[in-house]
Parts: structure tokens; sequence; C-alpha cells
């Protein structure tokens, strides 16, 4: 005799009762059926025990396709509720920040540089730093190279808060909290320099950034959501003190994480308190003149796009360096 266990399903499968002797002894425990086969088939209608086989094996098959076609889609479900999710969690952010920062204009130059030096932290050699919250350490913020800056932190600190407040799946994290509030920083310069360009008409300033805009840029950005805070400061020296640098440092220590000088250029805005001074400092390097001549062409256009697209780029790509994804 051969013994065979199957999941009980899509039993017209099987082959008639006349294509074998019996079928013995037959229990069902737990949703599978256990079956005694006779070997002696009847020969005269050519089904062998590798027939009756062929069929059992046949239905379980029928029956995991089934199953794993519901589980799939159970999954795909709970995965698009996730997604549906996390997306309004962090349009509800955007809209806190983007409130906060609109109360405060003055903080929006600190709250980029705290980005940037949250960021550029990173050691490729060790695979430490990035963009992990250090920066919010007594011990960190308190560094020169960070001088100015904390009331951009603290403004963050209430931000914080609030977003804590509503968040439901527990509180945010200081690295995505930086990243995203210098994502809206940049928003909210481009929606103002529409505004200024409509004569200050809010309503037209806004569809005029909505049609020349580059939404579409911050995708890779929001997918990266989810940081991991560090438990630490990061190591002292990583971070220039952008006001007092050479280009020459700057340079260096951009290029120490994978940017050139056209980065370095867009970036301008992030490197010390006074955007002007520092374009006129990089203006003067061979290497990084030209794009800091495109990029002030770009900002006196109506859509800024050579300039914005470079800016997000950029700032996506460094506020992914080493960051470790909890979600």
């Amino acid at each position: 005799m051969v013994l065979l266990s199957f999941i009980s399903t899509v039993p017209s499968l099987l082959p008639s009762p006349s294509t074998y002797t019996t079928l013995s002894r037959c229990s069902r425990h737990s949703g599978v059926i256990n079956c005694k086969v006779e070997a002696n088939v009847n020969n005269a209608d050519g089904v062998s025990r590798r027939d009756i086989l062929h069929c059992f094996v046949s239905t379980i098959s029928m029956d995991l396709i089934a199953r794993s076609t519901s589980f799939v889609e159970v999954a795909n479900a709970a995965d698009l509720i996730q997604r549906r999710q996390r997306s309004e969690f962090q349009s509800a952010i955007k809209g806190t920040l983007a409130e906060s920062l609109k109360g405060n204009p003055d903080l929006i130059p600190s709250v980029l540089t705290l980005a940037l030096n949250d960021a550029i932290t990173y050691d490729k050699a060790t695979k430490s730093g990035g963009p992990n919250g250090s920066i919010r350490f007594s011990s960190e913020i308190s560094r020169p190279e960070n001088k100015g800056l904390a009331a951009a932190l603290n403004l963050l600190e209430e931000v914080k808060k609030e977003i804590d407040s509503y968040s439901k799946g527990g509180p945010i994290a200081y690295a995505d909290l930086i990243q995203c509030a210098a994502q809206s920083a940049i928003k909210s310069t481009f929606l103002a320099s529409a505004i200024r360009k409509c004569g200050g008409n809010q309503e037209k300033g806004a569809l005029l950034y909505s049609a020349y805009g580059s939404t579409g840029q911050w995708g890779l950005f929001d997918k990266q959501f989810g940081r991991s805070d560090a438990q630490e400061p990061d190591p002292e020296g990583r971070v220039p003190q952008w006001e007092k640098a050479s280009v020459k440092e700057m340079k260096d220590k951009f290029s120490a994480i994978g940017f050139g000088p056209r980065q370095l250029a867009v970036m301008s805005a992030f490197l010390g308190p006074d955007q002007a001074a520092t374009e006129e400092a990089l203006a003067s390097d061979p290497e990084v003149t030209k794009w800091v001549q495109k990029y002030q062409r770009s900002r006196e256009t109506v859509s800024q796009t050579d300039y914005e697209v470079d800016l997000i780029t950029t700032l996506t790509k460094l506020s992914s360096m080493g960051a470790t994804n909890q979600l």
C-alpha cells in the first residue's frame, strides 16, 4: 500500500472509482485527508498509482495557488493601507513644519544649515555619522561649527512636541524631523519667490509654484522617511566652520562625501548665515564659478528649474548618506 496525504479540495479531479480497487480507511484530521490506496489498479483502464499521485499533486497545487493568491491579496491590501497612513502622516508633518517656518522665516537659513551639519558628519571609511539627529545633543550643537543653530533646533523641538501629539506610530525621530524641516524650508523659499514674482499675490504665487515647481523631485526624498536616531554625538572635526572655511576646505569636505563643485555651488544657501558672501567666495574658484553663475541665472527665471531641481537632488542624496532606516 502507498500512504498519501493531501489537502481536501477539488475532489472531482481524482480518478473515478472504476480506475482503482478501493480507497480504504480514509480519515480527516485538521483539514487533511489520510488515505491508504490499494496497489491493485485496474490495468484495463490504463491507470497506475503514478496517475493517482499526479491527480493528488495537481489537487494540492491548485489549492496552494488559490490560497497563495488570497494571501497576496491580503498582503497587498495591508501594504496599501500602510502606505496611505504613511503618506497622510508625512503630509501632516509637512503642514506643521510649513506653519512653523511661516511664523519664523528668519530661522530658515539656520534650519538649512542645521540639516547640512547633521548629515555631513558622514564618514565613508567607517560608515558612521550622517543624518542621524546627533546634532540634538548639547555637546554637539554647542560646537563652533554649529554656532547660531540652537534657535533652529529649539524651534524644531517645539514642532516635534506637536507632531508627537498626533502621531499614532510613536515619536518622530530627530533624524527625520531635521531633514524634513530642510525640505519644508526649501519649499517655502521657492514659494516665497513665486509670490514675489506675482507682485505679492499669494494665490497666484502658489499657482505659479505649483505649475513650475519640481514637486515630483521630492518623491525619492519622501521614501527615505524612517531614519533612526543616533544615541550619542558624532565625532568632532567632521564639519567645517563654513563662514571661516576657505573654498578649498569646502571643496575637500564635499569631495570626501562624494560631491563636487556643482553640489557645492547649489548648496551655498546652507553654508553659513550669508549666502551672498558664500557665493562670492565660491565664485573665485575656477571649478565652482560656472556653477555659481548658472544658479544665479536660474534664480532670475520664473521657474528656477535648474537651481530647484539640482538643490532638491543634492539635498536628497545628502539626507540619505549612511541613514539607518527603522521602517
